[in-house]
């Protein structure tokens, strides 16, 4: 079956009231028939739910569906994509390993690499997603992890899913991909060689500002100790949120590809402003990694990142003069949102690792919703006056 028809039709068996909806299971626990089931499903000897820190069914649903649209083996579920981002990587590091980046990641999870995990003695060496050849020279003995997004957060640069599978492959590394921009709709990392792909399903899967969460799916081996982990530190989706997010995948595909023929348009109006220095949009053939997106992507997606010829100053009064769209650090909502990364999602960053990022203080970030594109291009243009 199809992605779209996956999305839709894949569901938690029906109960005794044979609803067409799956219904919410709002329970802490899961009772038992008697002792022996009791130990029997402690004992794992029975695939059952026993505690929703554990599993619970609505959560097993839409971990189900993120598994079949990534093309992976199974997965496991997060309160947000932050705790998918902590646990899948601690989950396989110890003290004295090391980490390989791009430089070009979401802000918390830089501090996570550069103030938390060092506290363990683990150290990140991060790359410029900009050069890739370069990847291969910060590989240590003790090298354990590969991390990339893909697009980044917020600048929007590609790199080749399929180099980087194969060099995880040589140097027998783990390559975690965070495809929360692209989603599976877009792109399937797992295809090219990633071992375990990474979801913040606050952002597009939710599409509605509604709900925190996170997801990672991969092969059965390692999120076996994923899910072990995890269970122990509980960082556990809400059935509830599970719930929304499972829904909200009936209407991924449809509303990603909206998204993505909104902002296509969008780029190439704000390519064309007298007031505009660069644009970076995957599907705009000056974006520098073009020809790797259209490999390894099927649409560009609902992200731009755009510079103004006057640089901070002008971002902040662009910012200032919005009156339609939202001014927010969230992204993949129906409504378009405009942030200014730099004093915000990436306001941790000092000078230097700005730059280390390819982030300057001008970059605005645009999370192209699904109003009408006239409105959103009239919009633009009344704010870049």
């Amino acid at each position: 079956m199809k992605k779209e028809t996956l999305a839709i039709r894949n569901q938690i068996d029906r109960t005794q009231y044979l609803e067409h909806s799956a219904p919410l299971f709002l329970t802490s626990s899961f009772v038992f028939e008697d002792a022996e089931d009791m130990r029997a499903s402690f004992a794992e000897e029975k695939d059952r739910n026993i505690y929703s820190r554990f599993s619970n069914p609505n959560v097993s649903e839409f971990v189900e569906k993120i598994v079949l649209l990534e093309n992976a083996e199974d997965g496991v579920a997060f309160a947000t994509g932050m705790a998918a981002v902590y646990n899948t990587l601690v989950t396989f590091l110890e003290a004295g390993d090391h980490i390989v980046s791009a430089s070009s990641v979401f802000g918390s999870t830089h501090t996570l690499f550069t103030k938390y995990l060092p506290k363990w003695n683990i150290e990140t060496t991060y790359f410029n997603i900009l050069e890739p050849e370069t990847i291969e020279s910060k590989i240590q003995p003790n090298t354990k992890i590969l991390f990339v997004e893909t697009p980044t957060n917020p600048g929007v640069e590609i790199i080749d899913l399929e180099f980087l599978g194969k060099l995880a492959k040589k140097h027998n590394l783990l390559l975690i991909v965070d495809n929360t921009f692209a989603t599976p709709i877009i792109q399937t990392p797992i295809d090219f060689g990633a071992h375990l792909v990474i979801h913040s399903a606050t952002k597009l899967i939710d599409g509605q500002g509604r709900a925190l969460g996170g997801v990672t799916v991969g092969s059965k081996e390692l999120i076996r100790e994923i899910y072990l982990f995890s269970r122990n530190t509980g960082p556990s989706l809400a059935p509830f949120n599970a719930w929304i997010f499972s829904k909200s995948l009936e209407t991924l595909a449809i509303r990603v590809e909206k998204h993505s023929e909104n902002a296509l348009k969008t780029a190439q109006f704000l390519e064309s402003h007298p007031a505009v220095a660069s644009v970076k949009y995957p599907f705009l053939p000056s974006h520098p990694q073009y020809e790797i997106a259209k490999k390894q992507m099927k649409l560009g997606g609902n992200i731009i990142a755009f510079e103004l010829k006057e640089g901070k100053e002008a971002g902040r009064k662009f910012i200032d003069a919005i009156k339609l769209f939202s001014i927010s650090a969230n992204l993949g909502d129906t409504r378009t949102i405009v942030t200014h990364p730099a004093t915000s999602t990436h306001s941790k960053l000092n000078t230097e690792e700005l730059k280390e990022a390819n982030l300057t203080e001008g970059l605005i970030r645009i999370s192209v919703g699904l109003e009408h594109i006239n409105d959103i291009i009239k919009e633009l243009n009344q704010a870049l006056l």
